[in-house]
């Protein structure tokens, strides 16, 4: 199985397996366990804007190198250097950064394991799915640092498990360890072992780029334009996302292929 990589400066990296049409985002700055610097926002937001437009990419793995974290949120070391003129000159691009993986147009799947804490939880809610292994401690500690989640936390912790939920994580930053985080819904898949959650992630995400190209895009469109919209204006948005893919040649492709016993050969437009 052919598989390419290329490297985002010194800590993000990209590894693509055309034959799946699945890429996987790794953070790799095993010194530090992930923690998100500048330099390591900068660089993820420039690796998603090419995974973006990458359109025979359908999936994307979220990923770490390092064997105990998966990350533990914002560098410290580095915002304790910072002036406050110079916190606010950094803040775009920390945004920035969440905001790349959140807006990826294809599928997302974050691979779970050790400590996502903070701005690391924070990048694995902003991916669609998240797989965690048994190792998994996840959170939103913050405010015990003096600031709030910055990342996306305070608004898409509710939406997976409602508002009351997610103000008792976020106020008693308190960390939740797999088992629990499974049960209330902070992670969608736990896997039997440790160590699993990459394996079992990209095995996920290669399940769903076997479908429709255009089909996944218009889905993932539908489903997080739809947020937050009462029900007739989300119905809206997914008889918009519906004419996108009714008259495309997947679909005329997926109708024939079902009707022909075979497997689609995907023309993604």
């Amino acid at each position: 199985m052919t598989q390419t990589e290329e490297r985002y400066g010194e800590w993000v990296g990209v590894r693509r397996n055309p034959e799946a049409h699945v890429a996987e985002l790794v953070l790799d700055r095993p010194k530090a366990m992930n923690a998100i610097s500048t330099d390591l926002a900068r660089a993820l937001t420039r690796a998603c804007a090419d995974l973006s437009a990458d359109s025979d990419v359908r999936a994307v793995v979220l990923t770490s190198t390092h064997e105990r974290a998966f990350c533990v949120g914002a560098d410290l070391k580095e915002r304790n250097s910072l002036s406050d003129a110079e916190l606010g000159q950094q803040r775009p691009y920390t945004r920035a950064a969440y905001t790349s993986v959140l807006e990826l147009p294809v599928p997302t799947v974050a691979a779970v394991h050790g400590y996502a804490l903070g701005g690391g939880f924070e990048l694995a809610l902003s991916c669609d799915l998240i797989v965690a292994d048994p190792t998994a401690v996840v959170g939103l500690p913050e405010v015990s640092v003096g600031v709030i989640p910055g990342g996306g936390g305070t608004q898409l912790l509710p939406r997976r498990v409602g508002a009351a939920r997610a103000a008792e994580l976020i106020f008693s930053a308190r960390r939740v360890e797999a088992a629990e985080a499974r049960e209330l819904g902070l992670v969608d898949q736990l896997t039997d072992e440790a160590g699993q959650d990459r394996e079992e992630a990209l095995g996920l995400a290669a399940r769903i780029a076997a479908h429709s190209p255009v089909g996944l895009r218009a889905a993932k469109r539908a489903l997080r334009t739809g947020w937050g919209m009462d029900l007739r204006a989300g119905l809206e948005v997914e008889d918009a996302a519906w004419r996108t893919v009714a008259f495309s040649g997947d679909r005329a492709e997926g109708v024939a292929a079902f009707n022909e016993k075979r497997k689609p050969e995907w023309p993604g437009r």
